[in-house]
């Protein structure tokens, strides 16, 4: 079976930049880059709804999440900690 292919992020971007002046067609950006029309399409479509993010001043609503999600996993970590040496206790008897 084969494997996908990966693309880095900076390829997507040249291609998706490529796709947006629209001096070639999908189909010899496609070719060119050897890359299939429909992801190209995908690429423009991310580039244009997320170009605003770019010029947002302050944290990126992302950073918000990923605190939500460091505090939740310092709970766990602490949870885990207290079972491990509750267990190791219980092994010493």
């Amino acid at each position: 079976m084969a494997k996908r292919r990966q693309f880095s992020a900076a390829l997507k971007a040249k291609v998706a930049l490529e796709a947006f002046r629209g001096e070639l067609t999908l189909a010899e950006i496609a070719k060119k880059h050897d890359v299939h029309p429909n992801m190209i399409r995908n690429w423009k479509r991310q580039l244009t709804q997320e170009a605003a993010s770019l010029f947002v001043r302050g944290k990126p609503d992302h950073d918000k999440v990923s605190e939500a999600q460091i505090k939740e996993l310092h709970a766990k970590i602490g949870q885990l900690t207290i079972e491990q040496e509750f267990f190791k206790k219980g092994l010493n008897l």
